[in-house]
């Protein structure tokens, strides 16, 4: 074998094992073009070691011009790095579902490919490293692509949801927001579940693909009221799933940054998740939230029916207060009073906004209110057999979501409090203030603020200097979990506020 198919199989080899970092970093993220792209320039800038690695890496291609082993040097680094961002996975392995065999089987054609011209060309072997290093982009043009393919290929579940609806008929209800719609589309469904027969998609199902999914598996002839949760990351996305779901009662719970990264400001959300009004006959807003007043006032002045929901304005169609308990009133009539659940007030008030557009009496929504379920790994209140009470709010990500949970700690009658915390991501320009000002706040209440991973750990550092909790720097969530075993006694208390897959650092 010659040093130049020494060099290029050395490559080769380096390029699919390193694929198989960045195929996981674009599965968890959706499938999204410039997922594996702006993940890889993350963590290649992570550190001191990484940027040294990829340094070393580069060096090593260039120096193949005049020397081509040197190219066993950039495959050795392009292999095992970056540092921290295992081929494994420690939240979650890769899955080799029917869409990723797919992107796999195109990306390592076009790598490939590349290899063999530049060896038909007897270009320098210099090229062999770089194609090496552009793995993750070869990827994203994989996914970009797919993706018109991966498109038709849905489509016909989507139609066949379409079709479903269509012969069944039920009342669609459609609830977006930038948080609160998995904890009010759980609501809803217990508010009208008394005389009715509803269906909601699922966990996290809200995007095309998960409601098709839950119209097809879980739609069956007699359901009075299919619940959809829609989810969005950019314009469009809610109007093409308005375009088959059709709903004729529509939610927007709250506006705030998160996903701000992907949309750019907060009146491109406003504008976005909007689109969910498109076909609708009664539109359920919350009032309180960024530009969402001016957004009920357009739409009632075009003629759709608007209840407009608020835990700040008593006019408000339907007005959730807090003081001892939550009161709610409905078009001026108070239904209950001082209800003793956890829940944020302008969750409630859309909840109860959807029962009363479908014209449940007051009585049975009052009822229905004392039992309210709280969502999953959301402010969820548990005493484990160590005697520690836990607060999971695992599942939220968004600076009202972080605020409510500390509030909840605060209230907790404990020894010694703790939270355990990765930060925010995907706030954009906000993320360092609003981590910085979660450190803040959880430092002024916590005895001991755990920080996980290196994403956002600056800015809660910084924030954590205002309080006085003893600040703890941890590499990932499994050792935070065990310094609370060692740490934690009974009456002790602790905050688990969001969780980060491990392709974060």
């Amino acid at each position: 074998m010659t040093p130049t198919d020494l060099c290029l199989a050395a490559c080769l080899i380096s390029s699919l094992l390193s694929a198989i970092r960045w195929l996981r970093v674009a599965q968890r993220e959706h499938y999204l073009a410039l997922s594996a792209s702006r993940f890889a320039a993350r963590w290649w800038r992570l550190g001191v070691l990484n940027p040294l690695l990829m340094l070393t890496a580069m060096t090593g291609a260039v120096i193949t011009i005049w020397f081509s082993g040197a190219c066993i040097i950039t495959a050795t680094v392009l292999a095992l790095g970056p540092l921290g961002l295992t081929l494994k996975g420690r939240t979650s392995a890769l899955a080799w579902t029917r869409r990723l065999r797919t992107v796999a089987s195109v990306a390592t054609i076009l790598i490939c490919v590349l290899f063999l011209v530049v060896r038909q060309l007897e270009v320098n072997s210099v090229a062999y490293g770089f194609i090496a290093i552009c793995v993750p982009i070869f990827i994203d043009i994989a996914l970009a692509l797919l993706k018109p393919i991966e498109q038709k290929f849905a489509r016909r579940y989507v139609e066949q949801a379409a079709d479903t609806l269509e012969r069944i008929n039920p009342i669609r209800v459609a609830i977006t927001g930038s948080y609160g719609k998995t904890t009010i589309k759980g609501y809803v469904r217990h508010l009208l579940s008394e005389s009715h027969s509803v269906v909601a998609s699922p966990a996290s199902f809200n995007n095309s693909a998960g409601l098709s999914r839950a119209v097809n598996e879980h739609l069956h002839s007699g359901t009075d009221i299919f619940v959809a949760e829609m989810g969005t990351y950019g314009p469009g996305e809610i109007a093409d799933l308005v375009s088959w779901v059709r709903p004729s009662i529509s939610v927007l719970s709250a506006i705030g940054p998160v996903h701000l990264e992907r949309f750019g400001d907060l009146d491109t959300i406003v504008s976005s998740k909007s689109e969910i009004f498109a076909t609708s006959k009664t539109a359920i807003i919350n009032i309180d939230a960024y530009g969402l007043t001016a957004e009920a006032d357009r739409l009632q002045a075009s003629g759709i029916n608007v209840l407009k929901c608020s835990e700040k304005d008593p006019t408000a169609d339907v007005f959730v207060h807090s003081e001892e308990g939550l009161t709610v009133t409905v078009a001026n009539n108070r239904i209950v009073k001082n209800l003793t659940i956890d829940a944020a007030p302008t969750n409630v008030a859309c909840a109860v906004a959807v029962a009363v557009s479908l014209n449940t009496p007051e009585e049975t929504i009052a009822h229905r209110l004392a039992t309210l379920p709280g969502a999953d790994h959301r402010r969820q209140v548990v005493v484990s057999e160590s005697g520690v009470t836990i607060i999971d709010d695992t599942y939220n990500s968004n600076p009202a979501g972080a605020a409510a949970a500390l509030e909840t700690l605060t209230g907790l009658d404990a020894n010694r409090k703790a939270v355990v915390t990765p930060g925010m991501v995907e706030l954009g320009n906000r993320q360092n203030p609003e981590n910085r000002r979660f450190g803040v706040d959880a430092s002024l209440i916590a005895d001991d603020l755990l920080i996980v991973g290196r994403t956002n750990r600056s800015a809660l550092v910084n924030g954590s200097r205002d309080g006085t909790a003893r600040v703890h720097l941890l590499p990932n969530r499994d050792e935070a979990i065990r310094w609370i075993r060692d740490n934690l006694k009974p009456g002790d208390a602790v905050l688990y506020e969001n969780d980060l897959p491990d392709h974060y650092a």
